[in-house]
């Protein structure tokens, strides 16, 4: 690893980066103060029973426990291996080794940061822009295995609150791990390892707090909230969020010096099966109960994952003559994230819609925008997963039924839902942007991000990792 001299540009996007972890940990600190002053009166009550205010005594719901398990193999197989084939076999075969390790190494980077504060800072209470301490290093959680009591998480009264930190693990993972498709084939490791950590802590953790933290800004279900985003399983904390941060990072990074077809469509495909399979854990599981909601999600993710493959490969069949094992797993993909939003909200005739517009938006996006815009959006993060994500945002407001999920939309008699959908868009696009461009730049005065020209041309398998796929 070696250092670059810092350059004007850079130190001012230090300082700016510095100030910003300063008010991160000033709401946290005020948080903490508060917790303390507070902790003697609470010790002195006498523990009441298990309800959804107190979650003291709580013994967790069988069914709900083991569907939420479930859900947390389903998802932490999207990533590995699932997001690891399907960017694996799109990437050419002397950067396929880099492109999987980078799937990997992220899984282990942020289990270990969301052991340590990030759990805490996304989901646990503090202020509206960021949570407390309070579950630093996953202290405090009570387990008592004789009684059959615990504490879990408030917004998950059923289930242990272990089982939640695993759950929304998995949801922590997959983020970083999608923006990778935007900078895959130019960008150093140890350059990858500092970006994505230091993205987790000050972009992934604050938005999660914005839109499900139990007192952010932006959460529906926050009686105090400004703005009430409806965001079931992601939209804009996963998907939105991903895909802005890769076009910082591919704009930053600059254009490939060669490209060329993906090595292996079959990895792709088995990859894009294992998602579409572990989605039924990302959207059902974000019912936190085994119930009606969840049932309701997972059959509308089924649909508008099918109808959006079905559209884009239309879609390509026309525009283009053929159509591709690589355009359809990108369209079910699209689906899937399109739906993300709205999946406890509609019901399957929105679904459908939904799906339609992610084949034909999606498909612009990954041809017509990035052409026209010129950035070199390697595996179409930016194309699939931000505009799949503001898609599937913004027709949560227009389809999203009261008797379904509990919030009405535009055709259920509430216009305002989609004003309060795209303010959700622009201020987490705005904010991923900016906190992403400093960071990125942060490190590219200390360490630089981009390989050399010759380990590019040679292959950042053989160069990076001494490993070559035979």
């Amino acid at each position: 690893m070696t250092f670059k001299k810092p350059t004007r540009a850079g130190l001012v996007a230090l300082a700016l980066g510095v100030l910003f972890a300063l008010f991160l940990s000033m709401s946290v600190i005020d948080r903490s103060y508060a917790e303390e002053a507070a902790a003697p009166a609470a010790a002195a009550e006498t523990p009441p029973a298990c309800d959804a205010k107190t979650l003291v005594n709580c013994t967790p719901n069988a069914g709900d426990t083991a569907w939420m398990m479930t859900s947390v193999a389903l998802v932490l197989l999207m990533t590995i291996p699932g997001l690891g084939l399907f960017y694996g076999g799109m990437v050419r075969k002397k950067n396929v080794g880099d492109t999987v390790m980078t799937s990997f190494a992220i899984t282990c980077l942020v289990s270990i940061l969301w052991l340590i504060c990030t759990y805490s800072l996304a989901f646990r209470s503090g202020t509206p822009f960021i949570g407390g301490l309070d579950r630093a290093f996953l202290q405090g959680i009570v387990s008592d295995i004789a009684k059959g009591i615990g504490n879990p998480n408030p917004l998950a009264p059923t289930i242990p609150e272990t089982v939640y930190i695993c759950f929304q693990l998995t949801f922590a993972i997959i983020t970083p791990a999608l923006i990778a498709g935007a900078f895959a084939e130019r960008m150093k490791f140890s350059a990858m390892l500092w970006f994505i950590g230091l993205w987790a802590i000050f972009v992934y953790a604050p938005v999660a707090h914005w839109v499900w933290g139990p007192d952010g800004f932006l959460n529906a279900a926050n009686s105090d909230g400004l703005i009430k985003v409806l965001d079931f399983a992601g939209g804009t904390v996963v998907h939105i969020n991903s895909g802005v941060a890769g076009l910082m990072a591919c704009i930053l990074l600059g254009k490939r010096k060669e490209t060329g077809p993906g090595h292996n469509m079959v990895l792709t495909f088995i990859g894009a099966s294992l998602l579409w399979v572990g989605w039924f854990g990302f959207n059902a599981g974000s019912a936190v109960s085994a119930g009606m909601v969840a049932g309701m999600a997972m059959l509308v993710t089924h649909m508008a994952t099918a109808v959006a493959a079905f559209t884009w490969m239309i879609v390509e069949w026309m525009v283009r003559g053929k159509p591709t094992v690589i355009g359809i797993c990108t369209g079910a993909v699209a689906g899937l994230v399109a739906i993300t939003p709205a999946s406890g909200f509609v019901g399957p005739i929105g679904a459908v819609c939904i799906g339609i517009a992610a084949g034909v938006v999606c498909y612009w996006g990954c041809t017509g925008l990035k052409h026209m815009l010129g950035y070199d959006d390697a595996l179409d993060a930016f194309g699939v997963h931000a505009v799949g994500g503001i898609v599937g945002a913004l027709l949560t407001g227009v389809f999203a039924v009261e008797a379904y999920g509990g919030q009405p939309g535009l055709f259920d008699g509430n216009p305002m839902q989609v004003l309060n959908q795209f303010y959700g868009i622009l201020i987490v696009f705005g904010y991923d942007a900016i906190v992403s461009l400093i960071i990125l730049k942060i490190v590219d005065i200390f360490i630089g991000l981009r390989v050399t020209d010759e380990v590019e041309r040679e292959g950042l398998d053989l160069a990076l990792h001494g490993e070559t796929v035979h």
